[in-house]
C-alpha cells in the first residue's frame, strides 16, 4: 500500500521481506503473530516528532522504513544530535521498559513507516515471549556498545575537522554505495544538523566542507557526497 508520503507500506510483519535481516523483527512465528496483534502501523512525513526528551513513555516505535534523528537539548537551547537511526531499530526501548521519561527526542528526517506498540501491551508481550526478551536484551546491549563507540570516536577527537572526517567515514561504512574507490553518500542532514552531531557551529562545518572540496578529498553533487580520496580522509580522522 502506498501512503500519502510516497512510502510503500508493509502492513503486516508476517509478510515483511526484510524481517530476517533485522534483529528484533526476526521473531519465531508465535511471537511474531502476537506482536502483529498489538502493533499499529503508521506513516509519518519528514520532520515529524515521535517523542520528546522528558516525556512519559507511551510505548515503543519500531522503525520499518526511513530514518530518524535522536537529539538532546540543553537549557540554553543548544541541541546535540546523538545518532541517526536506521530501519530495524526499536526506539524508546529503555524508557518503555524502565518507565522513566524518554531521554532523547526522536524526529523523522525522511518519510517513515513506524510500528507503534503501547507500553502496557509491550510489557505483557515480553512477559509471554522469552524469545522477544532475548531480542530486547540484544538491542539494549548494542545501544550501549554504540554509545561507547560514539563517545570514543567523536567525544575524544581533538578538532572539528577530525570529528567530521570520522563521521563521514562512519557513514561511508554504513550507507555508502559500493562504488570503489569513491563511495557515494546521500546527505539528508543540513550543515546545521551535522554541526549538532559533532558539537560545533554551522559556519565551521561549511568551512570544513569547502576545504575538503578544495583539496579534492570530497565532491558534492546536489545532495550526494562523493568521497574522492578515502585515504586522505582517514588521515584527517587520525591526525587532526
Amino acid at each position: 500500500m502506498i501512503s500519502p508520503y510516497g512510502l510503500d507500506i508493509t502492513e503486516s510483519c508476517l509478510t515483511c521481506k526484510l524481517r530476517a535481516e533485522r534483529n528484533f523483527c526476526d521473531l519465531p512465528a508465535s511471537a511474531l503473530q502476537a506482536f502483529e496483534s498489538i502493533k499499529y502501523a503508521t506513516a509519518y512525513p519528514k520532520g515529524a516528532v515521535l517523542f520528546v526528551e522528558g516525556q512519559t513513555p507511551r510505548g515503543i516505535f519500531v522503525l520499518c522504513k526511513g530514518r530518524v534523528k535522536f537529539s538532546i537539548s540543553a537549557t540554553d537551547g543548544k541541541t546535540l544530535i546523538v545518532k541517526i537511526v536506521e530501519p530495524g531499530e526499536v526506539l524508546g526501548l529503555g524508557a518503555t521498559i524502565s518507565g522513566k521519561p524518554y531521554e532523547l527526542t526522536a524526529e523523522t528526517i525522511d518519510p517513515c513507516q513506524v510500528n507503534f506498540v503501547k507500553r502496557e501491551d509491550f510489557l505483557r508481550f515480553l512477559r509471554e515471549h522469552a524469545e522477544a526478551c532475548f531480542k530486547v536484551a540484544q538491542q539494549l546491549s548494542e545501544k550501549y556498545n554504540n554509545a561507547c563507540h560514539e563517545v570514543r570516536s567523536l567525544g575524544l577527537s581533538h578538532s572539528a575537522g577530525e570529528k567530521l572526517a570520522k563521521l563521514l567515514l562512519e557513514w561511508s561504512a554504513k550507507n555508502g554505495e559500493a562504488v570503489k574507490p569513491e563511495p557515494h553518500l546521500k546527505l539528508a542532514l543540513t550543515h546545521e544538523e551535522i554541526a549538532q552531531m559533532i558539537g560545533t557551529s554551522r559556519e565551521t562545518v561549511t568551512r570544513l566542507f569547502a576545504d575538503l572540496r578544495k583539496r579534492q578529498i570530497v565532491q558534492t553533487k546536489g545532495s550526494t557526497l562523493v568521497i574522492r580520496n578515502k585515504a586522505a580522509l582517514k588521515l584527517l580522522a587520525s591526525n587532526n
